[in-house]
């Protein structure tokens, strides 16, 4: 099973690079983040012309997220509950060949000392209680998006510089490893412990072609699934396409069960 996560940028305007890259690598499963579309206006049309069955939350110009699958999701759940703030535009959870997928994209925080930083913090809080509430370590699941933490100083360019944004302060850190610490592991800091692989690079001071990135988007597996995992990457390439998103694409290969 092969599962990507993608933070697009805006779907309408990242929709060719999309359907490259679905048309040339076949995907399982691809999540999307920051669709940035209404639900009336998601292009469903071409996606599912691509054989893909979408699951799609989102509003206008901010947050949104889409799971595409190739085969029908057997369950689907929207947001953290039925409370008005249970954030359906971030967070989707599908079931699909008996894996449970998590897509979640967490609110990127602005300033250390901000109620948005605070509420971020509160975020990773939430999945944590989510993931008490509707998972099992024991069985097969996988929990990715645009995560908004550089986890370790390896994944930011000049950590000792920003020890004070809201993607790899201390506390942001420890929020999503204290989330994480429910059952889930790295896929990628699995397979490379040692490599140096962003994933996000903004749009300025030419970041991109120095390289100066950050790896805030990450798939992570339950150890039925940490385990299978035999393959993790970053394809720059979507990066390098006219037009594209701030973000690339992240996946993951997992084998069959033993």
């Amino acid at each position: 099973m092969k599962i990507a996560t993608f933070n697009v940028n805006s779907i309408r305007k990242r929709l060719p690079a999309v359907l490259d890259w679905l048309a040339r690598n076949r995907p399982d499963v691809l999540c999307l983040q920051e669709t940035k579309v209404q639900d009336a206006d998601f292009p469903l049309a071409p996606l599912k012309d691509a054989g893909y069955f979408v699951t799609y939350r989102g509003m206008k110009a901010y947050n949104g997220v889409a799971t595409l699958t190739l085969a029908e999701p057997t369950l689907v759940a929207h947001g953290f509950d039925e409370r008005p703030d249970n954030e359906d535009v971030r967070l989707l959870r599908v079931e699909v060949g008996g894996v449970t997928i998590v897509n979640s994209y967490v609110p990127q925080g602005y300033a250390i000392d901000s109620d948005k930083y605070r509420y971020k913090l509160d975020f990773f809080r939430r999945l944590r209680e989510y993931f008490e509430t509707y998972l099992d370590p024991g069985r097969a699941a996988v929990w990715l998006g645009d995560l908004n933490v550089a986890p370790e100083p390896i994944d930011v360019y000049h950590p000792e510089k920003r020890v004070n944004d809201p993607d790899f302060h201390i506390d942001a850190r420890n929020a999503f490893k204290a989330a994480a610490a429910w059952g889930f592991t790295d896929v990628f800091r699995q397979l490379h412990p040692d490599r140096v692989q962003y994933t996000y690079w903004d749009y300025f001071r030419r970041a991109f072609e120095h390289n100066w990135g950050w790896r805030i988007d990450h798939i992570l597996a339950t150890p039925p699934m940490a385990v299978r995992c035999r393959a993790a990457d970053v394809d720059v390439e979507p990066r390098k396409s006219k037009d594209a998103s701030d973000h690339t694409i992240l996946w993951a290969e997992f084998g069959e069960p033993a």
